[in-house]
């Protein structure tokens, strides 16, 4: 008999009393996201699956543990996170998850493919393999972004058909390239293609898009969004036949305007996901365990959220063997000390104890990276000449106008200060120069803008996490503290630098890709304290999330208008515009 049917006859058995199981969890009130009740009984797990729930005390155990009639609910599930956005490598960031109850994400590598191609998706799926939980990835569909940008790599169709034989790879990622898709551009339509033909997922990024769009999404066989910002779009999207993933991270938090979709006819239809989330706030609420306790307070019954945080999301990525509480599926499991806060007391993975009182029970290891990813930085001299925005006919500008915490900005036609015929940056306006560098090939381009609603006092802020295809990006309220932040983003081979009256306040290296920190996550959590402190210094009344605001202004996928290394990006009209505006 073989190794996996020997484990399949000692499950049997062990089910029905007859051999001893391996882990017993007595006494749990369990979460049934099946029928949405609770019901007393015993875990039983052997080789990591749950092979009943006793309620006769039929089964005894090698080892056991009780849970004292506290609630147990299965594994909370992320349905789309880039893990880069973390700053930490997936084996760091499960550690940081873990003692939340997050025991399995999708992963869309995108961010170190933009830098370092196939090789990055690599890296992400090797050190996931260190990782306690279990991290899947769905290949970037588009590297770069779009075709109007310069990234460190170009991804086909035959670059991504290997991955998909991969054991953790669930699919496609995010298609934002729109007008590919609707276009039916043969590059574009050949990546689906193969994803479907593997019967793999595909995941849609439907941000701005009408329902006749979304049509033509739905045609291509595209499956999910997490996009959504009102619940218009959200239930236009169910009834076309996708599931709706609904976001909440540390930039777009988009779950509190969602939640009136939902309703008990078509709940099985949403999950939770996080999209971008930083470390910091990774480490003090978790990820989906905060999106449920937020739910419930927001007056979703909690069976029902926790229903979408678990088999509704497995179910959506035909991850079948976990999200329930039920013989046959896998034992990934989280002993919960008040339904209301989801605050785990203990996290169970494939039956052995991982994580309890919010700390991980295993040990760290060291991330081992490619040394050119180390070094992925290759900026130019900058000059104050690169930085200078002419105007020729007046004063009237196109003006990118940010919203705090929200991915879309606005395209302001707004009067700004020109003096001998280049913009002039106003702090009392609350007009701010905003540069996109190449950082990847020497390619020497760049991309000016003026932007509003920073509200920088002085400085500048620069860094290389510009998404999609992180070159490096900087705003200020002037040319020389600008290229100061530059230069040093060059010598600490990227992150985030923040500078002042010629002065460096702090830092943050990211010298993996430019993204991510090898060191642990409570040092990195660290540096990222001393970036927010020294953006109050730059911004006193500074009351947003900065930092993932300003790296998402780079992004010509979403609305209304963008910077990237060869412009400003108009997304609705999907072409660049001069910064000088028509009089």
């Amino acid at each position: 008999m073989t190794n996996k049917l020997q484990q399949l006859a000692q499950n049997i058995l062990t089910s029905q009393g007859k051999i001893e199981a391996d882990f017993i969890l007595r006494n749990a009130q369990i979460a049934d996201v099946f029928t949405l009740t609770w019901k007393k009984a015993d875990i039983v797990v052997n080789n990591g699956q749950i092979v009943a729930l006793d309620t006769m005390n039929r089964c005894k155990a090698k080892k056991e543990e009780d849970a004292a009639g506290k609630y147990v609910v299965p594994g909370l599930i992320d349905g789309h996170i880039h893990i880069e956005s973390s700053m930490l490598t997936p084996a760091e960031f499960s550690r940081v998850l873990i003692p939340h109850g997050i025991t399995t994400v999708l992963t869309d590598p995108h961010e170190i493919a933009n830098v370092a191609g196939a090789e990055g998706i690599q890296f992400m799926l090797e050190d996931a393999k260190k990782a306690e939980m279990d991290i899947f990835v769905m290949l970037p569909s588009s590297v770069p972004g779009t075709h109007f940008e310069n990234a460190g790599a170009t991804l086909t169709a035959a670059d991504l058909e290997p991955f998909l034989k991969h054991e953790d790879v669930r699919g496609l990622a995010e298609v934002m390239d729109f007008p590919a898709v609707l276009n039916g551009e043969a590059g574009m339509l050949e990546k689906i293609m193969l994803s479907q033909q593997a019967n793999l997922v595909v995941d849609g990024h439907c941000a701005g898009l009408n329902s006749h769009q979304i049509t033509g999404y739905r045609a291509a066989g595209i499956h999910t969004d997490h996009e959504c910002v009102t619940a218009q779009e959200a239930a236009d999207r169910v009834e076309q036949g996708m599931y709706v993933l609904i976001r909440e991270g540390s930039a777009a938090k988009n779950l509190r305007d969602l939640l009136p979709a939902v309703n008990a006819t078509n709940a099985r239809r949403f999950g939770f996901c996080t999209d971008d989330k930083y470390v910091d706030e990774l480490m003090d609420e978790g990820s989906i365990n905060f999106d449920v306790a937020m739910a419930i307070e927001e007056g979703m019954e909690p069976l029902q959220a926790i229903q979408l945080a678990t088999v509704n999301t497995a179910e959506c990525y035909r991850l079948y063997d976990r999200g329930v509480l039920a013989p046959g599926y896998k034992a990934d499991f989280v002993l919960i000390e008040s339904i209301d806060n989801m605050r785990a007391k203990a996290v169970w993975k494939n039956g052995v104890k991982v994580a309890e009182n919010g700390a991980m029970l295993t040990n760290r290891t060291e991330p081992n990276v490619p040394a050119h990813i180390h070094r992925s930085v290759h900026l130019p001299q900058v000059t104050k000449d690169m930085l200078s925005i002419p105007f020729q006919k007046g004063t009237k500008a196109n003006v990118m106008e940010i919203i705090p915490n929200q991915l879309i900005t606005n395209h302001l036609v707004i009067d700004v200060p020109v003096k001998d015929g280049v913009f002039v940056p106003s702090v009392e306006q609350d007009l701010l120069k905003l540069a996109v560098i190449e950082r990847h090939h020497n390619l020497h381009t760049a991309g000016l803008g003026i932007v509003k609603g920073f509200g920088l006092q002085k400085g500048a802020v620069a860094t290389t996490v510009a998404h999609d295809s992180h070159n490096a990006l900087v705003v200020g309220a002037n040319d020389e503290d600008m290229l100061l932040a530059l230069s040093r983003i060059q010598e600490i081979q990227g992150g985030f630098v923040i500078v002042a009256d010629g002065e460096i306040l702090a830092e943050m290296p990211l010298t993996i890709g430019g993204l991510m920190t090898d060191v642990p996550a409570d040092e990195a959590k660290k540096q990222l304290a001393s970036l927010h402190n020294a953006l109050h210094k730059l911004n006193p009344t500074l009351d947003f999330h900065f930092l993932l605001t300003f790296s998402f202004v780079a992004l010509p996928v979403i609305p209304a208008l963008k910077l990237t290394d060869t412009g400003l990006f108009d997304v609705t009209t999907f072409q660049h515009i001069p910064v000088e505006a028509e009089v």
